[in-house]
C-alpha cells in the first residue's frame, strides 16, 4: 500500500506540474479566476493580488441538506444535516516580501431518524507565512500550520468514550524552503527541513499511544503505567507542498492541495499523504454549491478497523486510507 501511495503521489505532482505549465501558456483563454466561496485550506497565496500594502478579508458558508421518507418501499432514513465553513485572513505585500495569516474553520452536524444530533466534521486550521522574492518566480519561505478541532467527538456506541477532542490531536508543522511560483494558479514549496509536532492533549489518549504519540509504559505485570503516555511527538523531515486551481468554464473553479511529509529519522519510505479537492460551483453573489474531497494517509496513525466493517473485532486498529466526501448547496457572505 506504501508503495503505491508513493507511486501515486509522484503521478499526481508530474500531472499538477504540467497542468500547471498548460494553465500559464493559456492564461489568456479563460476567464480571470474569482475566489471560491468555500474554504480552501489556504487561500491568500493565490489570490491574484500585486496591491502593496495590507489587506484582509473573508466569507462564511451555511449548508443544508434534508431527507424526509414516508413509506419509502425501498428503505431509508430521514435526516437532517447542517454544515457552516467560514475562512478569514490578513495579507501584506511588499516590495519584495509578502507575509499573510488566515485561518479556516469547518463544522457540521446530522440528524438522522430519531437519534440525537451529532457532529459530523470539525475542522479547524491556522496557517501562517513569510516570503522573500530572490529571482524571478522563487522565493525563500517559513510557514507554520497548525490542525486541529473545536469539540470532543465520542464513539456513538460508547457515549462515555473519548476519540479525539481540541488539541488532542493537534498537528503543528513548521517549515522553511524555497517555492516556485510560475502564476498565481500555481505554486510548489519544498522544504527540506520541517519540524512536524503531533500534540495529544488528553492523557487517556496520550496512554493508548492516539495519533502516534508514545503510548503508556508497561509495568511488571505487563499492565500500563497510567500517566506515564507522552502527549508530544517531535519529527523532522522533508515536506513538500503542491497546489493548483483553474477555472473550469463559467463560475466553475476546481483547486487541490498537497501535502507529503518524510520523516529523516523513522521510516522516511513511509511518506506522510494529505490531499484534498475541491470543486466549486458559484450560482449567484449569495448561493453556491461545492464538491470537497480530503485524502489522508499517516503510517504512524492506527485507525478502528470496525469503522468500515472490515474486521468483527471492535477493538482492532490498523493502518488504512482515511477519506472524506462533502457535498453541499448553501448561502455565502462574502467580507
Amino acid at each position: 500500500m506504501r508503495t503505491t501511495i508513493l507511486s501515486f503521489a509522484r503521478k499526481f505532482l508530474l500531472l499538477s506540474l504540467l497542468l500547471g505549465l498548460y494553465s500559464s501558456a493559456h492564461a489568456q483563454n479563460y476567464a480571470p479566476y474569482r475566489a471560491p466561496t468555500p474554504p480552501a485550506a489556504f487561500r491568500i497565496a493565490a489570490d491574484e493580488d500585486t496591491i502593496r500594502g495590507w489587506r484582509r478579508g473573508g466569507d462564511g458558508t451555511l449548508n443544508f441538506s434534508q431527507v424526509s421518507l414516508s413509506n419509502w418501499a425501498p428503505g431509508g432514513q430521514s435526516s437532517l444535516s447542517l454544515l457552516a465553513l467560514g475562512n478569514a485572513y490578513v495579507y501584506f505585500r511588499g516590495e519584495n516580501h509578502t507575509f499573510a495569516v488566515a485561518t479556516n474553520l469547518v463544522y457540521g452536524l446530522l440528524k438522522a431518524g430519531k437519534s440525537k444530533v451529532r457532529k459530523n466534521d470539525d475542522r479547524l486550521e491556522l496557517n501562517a507565512r513569510y516570503a522573500r522574492n530572490y529571482a524571478n518566480k522563487w522565493s525563500y519561505a517559513a510557514q507554520l500550520n497548525l490542525k486541529t478541532q473545536l469539540t470532543p467527538t465520542k464513539d456513538i456506541t460508547k457515549p462515555d468514550s473519548l476519540l479525539s477532542k481540541f488539541f488532542a490531536p493537534a498537528y503543528i508543522l513548521a517549515s522553511v524552503g524555497f517555492e516556485y511560483k510560475p502564476s498565481d494558479d500555481f505554486s510548489l514549496f519544498l522544504s527540506p527541513a520541517t519540524g512536524k509536532f503531533t500534540v495529544v492533549n488528553d492523557q487517556r489518549l496520550a496512554d493508548v499511544g492516539a495519533f502516534g504519540v508514545k503510548a503508556a509504559r508497561l509495568d511488571a505485570d505487563g499492565l500500563p503505567i497510567i500517566g506515564s503516555g507522552e502527549r508530544l511527538r517531535e519529527e523532522l523531515g522533508a515536506y513538500l507542498n503542491v497546489r493548483y486551481r483553474r477555472s473550469l468554464m463559467t463560475n466553475i473553479t476546481y483547486q487541490t492541495r498537497v501535502e507529503l511529509f518524510s520523516n529523516y529519522f523513522h521510516n522516511p519510505q513511509n511518506v506522510d499523504v494529505n490531499w484534498e479537492n475541491l470543486l466549486d460551483f458559484k450560482v449567484n453573489k449569495f448561493f453556491s454549491a461545492s464538491v470537497a474531497t480530503a485524502l489522508v494517509y499517516d503510517d504512524d496513525v492506527l485507525v478502528p478497523l470496525n469503522a468500515d466493517k472490515q474486521n468483527s473485532d471492535f477493538t482492532a486498529q490498523g493502518r488504512r486510507i482515511q477519506f472524506k466526501e462533502t457535498l453541499g448547496i448553501g448561502l455565502t457572505y462574502k467580507f
